[in-house]
Formats: structure tokens, C-alpha cells, sequence
């Protein structure tokens, strides 16, 4: 098992909803999730002409590989409803690996740690709130 973090986020729709959704899928998908972070409503990141999201951070524990968690994380996106827009637009439901574990990945369509973590408050807040020290992690 791997201790991985995720972010989620939900701009369209019932956001609340599409978050809980998310988690329950991610579940079904072999991911136990073991602490999850409050919910925080923020403007919206690299386009800003569109809703504001419900964002949250879930450690969970993967049983698999990061490519793994990035197909089943697509996989959940797709169930959600999400259809591909424009970079940064409007979604119904967004899953981003931030972490996992101590690896370091830079592929094409990997990379961890997420390359915007230092950029998004949200996210380094709330994995303070998980007691992840962003600060010396990368």
C-alpha cells in the first residue's frame, strides 16, 4: 500500500454531491481513504470566467501503482460526467494526484508532486490540515 494524496474539486453541478461521488467511486476502485481535509470554496484557477469550485484533499491508501491511481482517478472523472473542455475550464469533478508516497515522476501525462501545488493556497492548507509539511516536501 502506498499513502497517496488527491485532490478534488467541483465547479458544475451539485458540487457537494459530485465530490462525495467522487470519493465512493475512488473506493470502489481499490482506494481506502483514510482522512480527508474540509471543504473549501475558491475562485476559480488559470480561467476565471466560470464558477467558483468546492475543492478538498483525501489521503487515501492505493493497493497499485501511480499509474494505476491516474487511470482509475480518469476513470471516476469520466463516471462523474466530466467531458473534455478547454485547459483549467469548468468541470464537473477533477481528481489530481498531489502525492505518492516519496516517489518523484515526470512523464508526459505524470507528474508528482503535482507541478502547481506551491501555486494553489488551497491545497497546501489543506494538506497542512492533513499535517503534510508542504514546505520541505518539494
Amino acid at each position: 500500500m502506498t499513502t497517496a494524496y488527491l485532490g478534488l474539486g467541483s465547479n458544475l453541478g451539485r458540487r457537494t454531491r459530485n465530490l462525495s461521488a467522487a470519493r465512493r467511486r475512488l473506493r470502489q476502485k481499490g482506494a481506502r481513504v483514510v482522512r480527508q481535509s474540509r471543504v473549501i470554496e475558491t475562485a476559480p484557477w488559470g480561467v476565471a470566467v466560470q464558477p467558483k469550485f468546492l475543492n478538498q484533499v483525501i489521503e487515501v491508501d492505493w493497493p497499485g501503482t501511480a499509474r494505476q491511481l491516474l487511470k482509475a482517478s480518469k476513470e471516476v472523472e469520466v463516471e462523474g460526467g466530466r467531458v473534455p473542455t478547454r485547459r483549467w475550464g469548468p468541470r464537473v469533478i477533477d481528481v489530481d494526484i498531489l502525492l505518492f508516497g516519496d516517489e518523484r515522476i515526470s512523464r508526459s501525462d505524470l507528474v508528482i508532486p503535482h507541478p502547481r501545488i506551491r501555486e494553489r493556497e488551497f491545497v497546501r492548507e489543506s494538506l497542512a490540515e492533513l499535517g503534510v509539511m508542504p514546505a520541505g516536501r518539494w
